[in-house]
């Protein structure tokens, strides 16, 4: 079957959806393009804090209305070392806030509002692939991507392709050897992350450096708890028993002024690895990649997806510009626009992820200037408000 549209988006998660939302508002047609169902994209269990500028974005597009009633509002997070906990007052500092609002419920919100203006969406499609998409000028064939759904194949002629697929699709490969710079760091150690049916034990996210290991406290509505500690990257889920990630919780955690940690049925349980990757630059010819497809941040600070986000804004724009004007120096200079803010996300997720987490590396001198960073980080002003303004989500340019 052969069809046409302007912008042709591969993958449904956060960023292609949201692109394709954010498309719609401005008369431009796109098709996404998904390998998977729809209930699998909803069920992956990803990221849970929206930034405030994510939440005003999803609000005002009228993609916001499930958010607005469940989200969670918080204005602070807590630094916990040596028994003790200290808090980062956001508001004080920066003025900003942070919503907790799981990825998942975010997917089927934009599903809901995509499929009630009746947008093109091609759910469990087989065998994609992109096409002569490399000339960035008009004078070449058309981009295209080719699939098989319902059984039956189908070829998408469009005028520009949006790579919004993850770190695995198929996207970033299609691009020719050499043509992208990769930049990769691959982190001695991941997280065993927990779901648990349990009220959580603290009403802000507790981050805490301790001699076994970092772990974190967060939560994903007022009666589930999502909790992560420090592990192996290579780690066997079988030799983690419920009793003993409590046990390693409750030792991470706990706290000199009888703080509780409650406990409760763990639903979910998984080990992730983590990394920085990013390649430069994010376009090539008519292709353009946003998230995972072009850069994964470790997980301390909360920025994949708010990053994601950031990237389709920006693309968003772009496309309308150039559909409303004819002119294309915004596309010309989406990656350069987007890396700018790339990088000092990257910087900072590093810097959280360095000061919190054990290295196999260290001695005694690296824990003693951790322990030094986090004495300073939580007694300036200065310090915390430069952890509070990366943290809440830098603004947009």
């Amino acid at each position: 079957m052969k069809l046409e549209t302007q912008v042709g988006i591969v993958g449904a998660g956060p960023a292609g959806l949201i692109l394709s939302h954010l498309l719609h508002l401005e008369g431009i047609d796109s098709v996404v393009i998904e390998s998977r169902s729809r209930q699998y994209v909803e069920e992956r269990v990803r990221a849970g804090l929206l930034e405030q500028g994510t939440v005003e974005l999803l609000k005002e597009t009228g993609a916001g209305a499930r958010l607005e009633r469940e989200g969670l509002t918080h204005y602070g997070i807590e630094l916990r070392f040596g028994g003790r906990g200290h808090r980062i007052d956001f508001k004080e500092l920066a003025n900003r806030s942070v919503t907790i609002y799981p990825q998942n419920k975010v997917v089927a919100d934009l599903f809901d509002i995509r499929f009630a203006a009746k947008g093109r969406i091609f759910l469990e499609a087989a065998d994609a692939s992109v096409h002569d998409f490399g000339d960035a000028g008009s004078r070449g064939p058309k981009p295209k991507i080719r699939f098989v759904a319902g059984g039956e194949p189908h070829e998408l002629t469009c005028d520009y392709i949006a790579g919004c697929d993850g770190f695995h699709g198929i996207c970033r490969p299609s691009i020719p050897e050499g043509a992208l710079t990769v930049y990769d760091r691959i982190y001695p150690f991941g997280w065993l992350g927990i779901l648990a049916e349990a009220p959580p034990s603290a009403e802000e996210l507790v981050y805490a450096y301790h001699e076994r290991g970092f772990s974190l406290l967060s939560m994903r509505s007022p009666t589930i708890s999502r909790l992560y500690i420090q592990c192996e990257p290579d780690e066997n889920i079988e030799e983690w028993p419920d009793e003993r990630i409590w046990r390693e919780l409750h030792a991470r955690l706990e706290t000199t002024d009888g703080w509780h940690l409650t406990e409760g049925p763990i639903l979910q349980k998984g080990v992730t690895g983590m990394r920085s990757f990013v390649i430069e630059p994010m376009q090539y010819g008519r292709m353009f990649l946003a998230g995972d497809a072009a850069h994964i941040v470790p997980p301390t600070g909360a920025k994949g997806l708010n990053l994601a986000v950031a990237d389709v804004r920006v693309m968003a724009d772009a496309f309308t510009q150039f559909y409303k004007s004819g002119n294309q120096e915004a596309l010309d200079n989406y990656s350069r626009k987007c890396l700018r803010r790339v990088w000092k996300v990257q910087r900072f997720s590093w810097w959280m992820t360095s000061m919190l987490h054990l290295f196999h590396t260290d001695n005694a001198f690296d824990q003693r200037r951790q322990l030094a960073e986090l004495d300073y980080v939580t007694s300036s002003r200065a310090a915390a408000q430069t952890l509070a303004e990366n943290y809440v989500g830098l603004q947009m340019e």
